[in-house]
């Protein structure tokens, strides 16, 4: 009889994210970008192309805070045209 997780489960390979896991904003640096966001989601009714400029401000606010690595916007998917 096992406890915990079913057998088929226990052998399961995992796998890391693909871009490398990255520290909690446990300080809360970046908390009021991630505040704006979220008001802006619902006041859209959860369009967010309306509120990308905010999530730009908040991948670039962790990178300047060293919660994840710096990387280019057009990477994260932010072209020219949401600058």
């Amino acid at each position: 009889m096992s406890f915990g997780a079913p057998q088929a489960l226990t052998n399961a390979t995992v796998l890391p994210p693909e871009r490398g896991a990255f520290p909690l904003d446990h300080d809360g640096e970046c908390k009021q970008l991630v505040t704006e966001y979220l008001k802006c989601l619902k006041g859209n009714k959860g369009n967010n192309a309306t509120c990308k400029d905010l999530s730009k401000r908040y991948l670039e606010c962790r990178m300047q805070r060293g919660l994840m690595a710096k990387d280019n916007m057009e990477n994260l998917g932010f072209t020219d045209k949401s600058r």
